[in-house]
């Protein structure tokens, strides 16, 4: 079993289309590369700049 991590030691990315960052997700542990939008509005939305 793999040790506990605080959230502050999980990887961040950045939306690029609302700009907020946003952490890790158990569900996305194995393909946290292909993961590019924070939420499903942003990834509707698509890449057209910040709208928030």
């Amino acid at each position: 079993m793999p040790a506990m991590r605080r959230k502050h030691e999980l990887p961040a990315k950045r939306c690029p289309v609302c700009g907020r960052d946003f952490q890790w997700r158990r569900k996305w542990r194995r393909d946290l590369e292909r993961v590019v939008y924070c939420s499903d509005r942003c990834r509707r939305h698509g890449r057209g700049g910040a709208w928030a």
